[in-house]
């Protein structure tokens, strides 16, 4: 079962939020009132204000509930955080090998929030348009099939395309995308031609199979409006738009474009040796 965490960044900051409130207008004031109090029953002693008992007495006296001292220190943190992965930018980390070799497992990757419009966190809902999904873009959405589940492909077909796939070439509207042989992984397995696949001039490599697996023998598919049409780099093992359709505007979560570190287990070591921009 996958963590909603952004639902819970939010019950945070609205719990921590309403306590700090609360306190603003219900509960400090009788706290103040209480340090008054203390104040003028030390006045009538032989206390001074640098001595140890003066100060215990008004810090007693002054003393904020645990759940609002906890609440005023973690508010301003969490709300921060919210605001910068809800709307600006959030990190993912990649779990599977469909965008190799652009995205490897274990990357952690950064993701703009906001350049497909402004949503709202948890409900998705896009509250401001920015721009609109590009042809080549790496793009974080949730698919049909699994509408809670991060997933991350590439855009291939926009609304209103034709995406024909024929004996591992790709054809939009008609058009052979172009392909051009790099190299050949002959002691993978499977066996695996690298290719670079050039998208309507957004240039990148892609890995198919030498024998052409059942996503890359044939295929067509018409793409609605609203919807985009997303495809895996790693083309012969990639669970995308071939097998459970287009995905809607509405499931966009936002654009990848940069690689900040490396880490595929606990147990490894962090590397930056793929820091950089994605492709």
């Amino acid at each position: 079962m996958d963590i909603n965490f952004p639902l819970i960044l939010v019950l945070l900051v609205a719990v921590s939020g309403a306590i700090w409130l609360l306190d603003i207008f219900l509960w400090a004031k009788p706290r103040r009132e209480r340090v008054e109090q203390a104040l003028q029953q030390l006045s009538q002693t032989s206390l001074k204000e640098t001595d140890e008992a003066y100060q215990t007495a008004l810090s007693v006296a002054a003393k904020e509930p645990v759940p609002v001292e906890y609440s005023k220190s973690f508010f301003p943190v969490l709300a921060f955080v919210l605001v910068l992965r809800s709307f600006l930018v959030e990190p993912f980390q990649i779990p599977s090998a469909s965008m190799v070799p652009t995205l490897e497992v274990g990357d952690f990757i950064l993701v703009n929030k906001y350049t497909y419009g402004i949503r709202l966190p948890v409900t998705n809902t896009k509250i401001f348009s920015v721009n609109e999904p590009e042809r080549g873009d790496v793009m974080v959405f949730f698919p049909p099939h699994k509408p809670d589940t991060y997933y991350i492909k590439r855009v291939v077909g926009l609304p209103g395309d034709e995406i024909i796939i024929d004996k591992g070439a790709l054809y939009i509207n008609g058009k052979k995308m172009p392909q051009s042989f790099v190299a050949s992984l002959p002691v993978s397995n499977p066996q695996i031609n690298v290719l670079e696949e050039d998208l309507d001039g957004v240039e990148h490599i892609v890995h198919q199979n030498i024998h052409l697996g059942r996503y890359t023998q044939s295929g067509r598919w018409k793409v609605p409006a609203g919807h985009y049409f997303m495809m895996g780099d790693n083309r012969d093992n990639s669970s995308d738009s071939r097998e459970w359709g287009p995905v809607s505007e509405e499931a966009i979560v936002g654009k990848a474009f940069a690689i900040w570190m490396h880490w595929e287990t606990f147990f490894s070591v962090p590397s930056f040796h793929r820091v950089g921009t994605i492709q």
